[in-house]
């Protein structure tokens, strides 16, 4: 059957509700399609915060070498495309349409959900147009994540925080072991994380995880040193850009020497990077997708660091799923007005428009230093946020990020 790219979509979309852990249908998926993942040579990156940037300066950095990358990264911000990108190019629509076609029999079979099915059509891609080194993000947590099935030449773990308790486990320390299970025979294993009790637990796991495929194998753990920062010229802007360049670099610098940039070739692929969604400034906008307290004490950090023109004025919309009071909290301190609102494209998991507005109204709420109002139009949310501002901050999530610079026209 052929597909356009649109009935790609609209077959795949109903499936993001649904989770499932487990590598089966994945592998299933994968082998109706030849097995690509097991012929692309593959850095694997996990972690709560931070993947997608580490994700990038690694590719960044095969680029710069010459070698044709594949890049796996989610969520989008406005196209599904960006998701598999080969050399900077985003996967066709004509692609997605094609392999989506191709697997539908199977995926209604097996059940498949949305990201499992994605994971295939990337490995598809990648090896349709030649990639010969892909970089893969994590989806949600590691262990048991869709991306799990690759056998990769490192593996990463970029910092563990609080985010996806449901899935994942209400403690620091259950969200660690499920991050490290990503961990392979014969792949240095880097650590980015600072915590020395969660580094015990992500190295213990690690270890049980190399274990379990080869009880003779040990696993190599390799820690970035705390204060490791990274010291060139970086085109990721904040702070934690830098740690997150330290980890980066770390894990290149881990690879084997076939694969592995030259110094000079690293310095020029951090000092170009770009990612859409990350401190992101177009004009007076600035865009980040802080979705969790963790990100957005490292938003706040950066805003401080280096002040936008003001009034700071922030526009936030939060998934109904996350942290939000503490995040609002946080967000507080930096700005000196907040506009709330639903961001269109996360209808589905919303924030609660009647606890929000018991949450603006309750007395023993912490004392705001920002103006707080609640414009649950997204458009009308849209121009009440500009008035009088400096810059305006969009942030709290991926939709919503996404959904404003759809608005903007912008990429």
């Amino acid at each position: 059957m052929r597909l356009t790219y649109e009935a790609a979509l609209a077959f795949l979309y109903p499936r993001t509700t649904a989770i499932k852990f487990g590598l089966d249908t994945t592998r299933a998926l994968l082998a109706e399609l030849g097995d690509p993942h097991e012929v692309i040579p593959v850095v694997h990156v996990g972690g709560t915060n931070g993947k997608g940037s580490v994700a990038t300066l690694i590719a960044d950095a095969f680029r710069e070498t010459g070698l044709r990358v594949g890049l796996y990264t989610s969520p989008h911000l406005v196209s599904f495309r960006e998701r598999i990108v080969v050399d900077g190019i985003a996967v066709t629509e004509e692609a997605v349409a094609m392999w989506t076609a191709r697997l539908q029999p199977l995926i209604v079979e097996r059940g498949a959900t949305f990201f499992e099915a994605s994971t295939a059509i990337a490995f598809a891609d990648f090896a349709a147009r030649g990639a010969e080194i892909a970089v893969v993000e994590v989806g949600l947590g590691g262990r048991l994540d869709s991306t799990n099935v690759v056998r990769p030449l490192v593996s990463v773990v970029t910092k563990i925080a609080r985010d996806h308790m449901k899935y994942l486990g209400d403690s620091l320390e259950e969200i660690a072991r499920e991050k490290a299970g990503i961990a392979k025979p014969g792949a240095p294993f880097i650590v980015g994380e600072t915590d020395p009790d969660l580094v015990r637990v992500l190295s213990a796991e690690a270890a049980r995880a190399v274990a379990a495929v080869d009880r003779s194998a040990s696993a190599d753990i390799r820690l970035v040193p705390p204060a490791a920062r990274w010291e060139g010229a970086l085109g990721l802007a904040g702070p934690h850009q830098r740690r997150n360049a330290a980890v980066a670099d770390a894990a290149l610098a881990a690879l084997p020497a076939r694969w592995r940039p030259g110094p000079a070739a690293v310095r020029r692929a951090f000092a170009a990077a770009r990612l859409p969604g990350r401190l992101d400034r177009r004009g007076r906008w600035l865009f980040d997708v802080a979705h969790n307290p963790d990100g957005m004490d490292a938003l706040v950090t950066a805003l401080r660091a280096a002040p936008p023109p003001g009034p700071v004025h922030a526009l936030v919309s939060i998934l109904g799923d996350k942290e939000w009071p503490e995040m609002l909290v946080r967000l507080d301190a930096a700005v000196d007005r907040g506009v709330l609102t639903i961001a269109p494209s996360a209808e589905g998991r919303r924030w609660d428009l009647e606890w929000l507005r018991r949450w603006l109204e309750r007395p023993d709420r912490p004392p705001a230093h920002a103006q707080w109002s609640l414009v649950p139009d997204f458009r009308a949310a849209l121009d009440e946020v500009q008035r009088g501002a400096g810059t305006v901050l969009v942030t709290g999530s991926f939709h919503t990020v996404g959904d404003v610079m759809e608005a903007l026209g912008l990429r």
